[in-house]
């Protein structure tokens, strides 16, 4: 479990910055869409 998380470190935090984000300032569904797509490159 401990392997997975450091594997996918980066994607899990950028997914939680941008649900706080959302929270924080109101749902955009263009920005999320956005860095959504940052998580594929």
């Amino acid at each position: 479990m401990k392997e997975l998380i450091i594997k996918y470190r980066k994607p899990i935090v950028i997914t939680l910055g941008v649900t706080l984000l959302n929270i924080l300032f109101g749902f955009d569904a263009r920005f999320t869409i956005i860095n959504l797509l940052w998580l594929l490159v």
